[in-house]
C-alpha cells in the first residue's frame, strides 16, 4: 500500500476538504493520504524547508515558490508526462493563480484555491452593498462595517488600494509605492480606521467574518480574503454574501491576490505518486464535486463557472469574478517573504499613529531596496 503524507492549513477550507478527496482518491486508486494542518499564520510565513523533509504533499503559499525553487525544496510539475494537464490548468486559471505557483518557466505548485481581498456584507441586513469608497465610508459612519486590519491583513489593504488606484507596489527597483499614491491610500484607510472598533486592528479575516455571521451588529465588510464557507447554508448562524471589491476609477481592480495551492516535495522518495494526486485534485471535476463538497474553495475556472457551486454559496464565485481577474500579484523575487515580514507590522503601527506616514513609506522603500532586487 502506498501512503503520502500531507500537510495543509488549519481550517474546514484547507483541511477537511483535502481528507475528503483523500477518501475518495484512496477508493479509487488505492493510496492513502495522510493529512496534518498548521495554523494559517505558519501557513503564511513558516519556512518549508522544515516541512519538506516529512511530508509529500504541501498545500503552500505562493509567495513561498521563487524561496523554494531557488533552494530546489519543490518538484517541479513540468516535464513529467502532465505537461497537457498543465496546459489546461493554464487555460482555465482564475487570474494569474496559476502563474503564481511558476518560476523560471518551471510549475512548482497547483492553484487549488483562489482568493483575494474582496468585500463581505449580509444581504439580510444591506440588501445592496456599497459599490466605492465614498459610499464606503458613509456606511461606515452609521457603526455597522467591519475590517480585519492585523499587520499582514492591514499590508495586504495597503496594496490593493494602491494598485486598484493605477500604482501598482513595486514598479520601480527600490520604491514599493509611488509617494504620493501612498499617501493617497493611507489617508484612505486612516478614514476607515477611525470607523470601525479599534479592535479590528487585531482581526484577521476569519474573526471578522465571524463577527458578521455570528451577530447583526455589524453589516458589512470592504475588504478581506473570501472563505466560501460563510456563504453556505448551515456553516453559521447567518449567511454572508461576498461580492467585489469597492471600485476605484469604475473598476474592482488591485486585490491582492492570495488563495492556496498544492505542491510536491522534492525530498518524497513518492514524487510521481504526488505529482498523480496534485493533478487529480486540482481537476475540474474533482474541484466542484468532492472538493467544494469537503468544505474547500476551488481554484479551477470551471468550478468557478459551475451553477451548483454558485447557487450553494451565494453566489460566491460569479460575484467576485471580477475582482479575481484583475487582482494584484505580489513582487516573484527570494526576499519578498522577508520583506512582507518585516513590513507588515509598520503598516498596522501607522494605523494607529505610531508610526507617520511618510515614515511608513521611507522604510517600505528602504526595505524594498534590500529585499526585493
Amino acid at each position: 500500500m502506498i501512503t503520502l503524507r500531507g500537510v495543509t492549513w488549519e481550517h474546514p477550507r484547507g483541511y477537511d476538504c483535502l481528507v475528503a478527496a483523500a477518501a475518495a482518491y484512496r477508493e479509487l486508486t488505492g493510496v492513502v493520504i495522510e493529512w496534518q494542518h498548521r495554523s494559517l499564520q505558519a501557513f503564511a510565513d513558516q519556512p518549508l524547508a522544515g516541512l519538506v523533509a516529512d511530508h509529500d504533499l504541501l498545500v503552500i503559499d505562493h509567495p513561498h515558490i521563487p524561496q523554494a525553487a531557488a533552494e530546489g525544496l519543490l518538484a517541479p510539475l513540468d516535464g513529467h508526462g502532465l505537461d497537457e494537464e498543465l496546459a489546461d490548468l493554464a487555460r482555465h486559471s482564475v487570474g494569474r493563480s496559476h502563474e503564481s505557483y511558476a518560476d523560471a518557466g518551471r510549475q512548482y505548485g497547483l492553484a487549488t484555491d483562489v482568493a483575494a481581498q474582496v468585500a463581505a456584507y449580509r444581504p439580510d441586513l444591506l440588501p445592496e452593498p456599497p459599490r466605492d469608497w465614498p459610499a464606503v465610508l458613509e456606511l461606515a459612519r452609521t457603526g455597522r462595517v467591519l475590517w480585519p486590519a492585523k499587520p499582514i491583513d492591514a499590508y495586504s489593504s495597503l496594496i490593493t488600494v494602491a494598485a486598484g488606484s493605477g500604482h501598482p507596489p513595486a514598479a520601480e527597483p527600490g520604491r514599493f509605492l509611488d509617494h504620493d499614491a501612498g499617501l493617497a491610500a493611507l489617508d484612505l484607510l486612516h478614514r476607515l480606521a477611525e470607523l470601525v472598533p479599534v479592535a479590528n486592528l487585531d482581526h484577521n479575516p476569519i474573526q471578522v467574518a465571524e463577527a458578521l455571521s455570528g451577530s447583526s451588529d455589524w453589516s458589512y465588510a470592504p475588504l478581506l480574503f473570501g472563505y466560501t464557507n460563510y456563504s453556505r447554508v448551515g456553516f453559521r448562524k447567518h449567511r454572508l454574501r461576498y461580492t467585489d471589491i469597492p471600485m476605484i476609477n469604475g473598476a474592482p481592480a488591485g486585490s491582492l491576490l492570495g488563495g492556496a495551492g498544492i505542491a510536491v516535495s522534492a525530498r518524497s522518495a513518492r514524487t510521481d505518486e504526488a505529482r498523480r494526486f496534485a493533478l487529480w485534485v486540482a481537476s475540474p471535476d474533482v474541484q466542484r464535486g468532492v472538493y467544494f463538497d469537503g468544505g474547500g474553495q476551488p481554484g479551477h475556472g470551471l468550478a468557478w463557472d459551475d451553477d451548483r457551486l454558485n447557487a450553494e454559496t451565494l453566489d460566491f464565485f460569479r460575484g467576485t469574478r471580477a475582482t479575481l481577474e484583475a487582482a494584484y500579484l505580489r513582487p516573484r523575487t527570494v526576499g519578498y517573504l522577508e520583506f512582507q515580514d518585516a513590513t507588515s507590522p509598520w503598516v498596522t503601527a501607522a494605523l494607529r499613529r505610531e508610526l507617520s506616514d511618510d515614515e511608513l513609506l521611507q522604510r517600505l522603500d528602504q526595505a524594498a531596496e534590500r529585499w526585493l532586487k
